[in-house]
């Protein structure tokens, strides 16, 4: 069970001058309440353990220093197998969508970091557009495909040709 918060001892404190029965009734509530934040807490931990390697946030140092610019996460040889599942820059009417690369790279960086994205750098763009366009490629099935394409590790290899 979790501790007794300060909120939650106060009301525990102030429910002694209540009837008898309301106060059983907000001790067996207030031990309820804790009993069930416990559970979830566990569950959490569990499900965020089972994540994939790649989902995983690395552990930060104490001191954060100031976010660096993703951009250097990609590489050329990542970002042309990346390029052609991404839809076309200029849309058929309406403005144009912001430059992709620092965009992609800032979620991959979101989640190999585990860092929040409000913490996505401003030169990547804002962290809102970074965000709504993560989720909207979610939903359309195309982060999978992008993240199938930054994990293949084979293209990145030079040829070996046997004379």
């Amino acid at each position: 069970m979790l501790p007794l918060t300060v909120p939650e001892l106060r009301r525990l404190l102030l429910a002694v001058r209540e009837p008898p029965e309301r106060f059983r009734f907000r001790l067996a509530w207030s031990y309820w309440r804790r009993r069930h934040q416990a559970i979830a807490k566990r569950c959490h931990q569990a499900r965020r353990a089972r994540r994939p390697l790649l989902l995983r946030p690395v552990p930060l140092p104490t001191a954060l220093p100031a976010p660096s610019v993703p951009d250097a996460t990609l590489s050329e040889a990542q970002w042309q197998r990346v390029l052609p599942l991404l839809p076309p820059q200029r849309p058929p009417r309406g403005r144009p969508y912001r430059d992709h690369r620092p965009l992609v790279a800032a979620m991959v960086w979101v989640e190999q970091t585990g860092r929040p994205w409000s913490a996505v750098p401003r030169q990547c763009g804002p962290w809102k557009t970074v965000h709504s366009r993560y989720q909207q490629w979610r939903r359309n099935g195309l982060w999978a495909q992008i993240r199938a394409a930054l994990a293949d590790q084979t293209s990145d290899q030079p040829e070996v040709v046997a004379a």
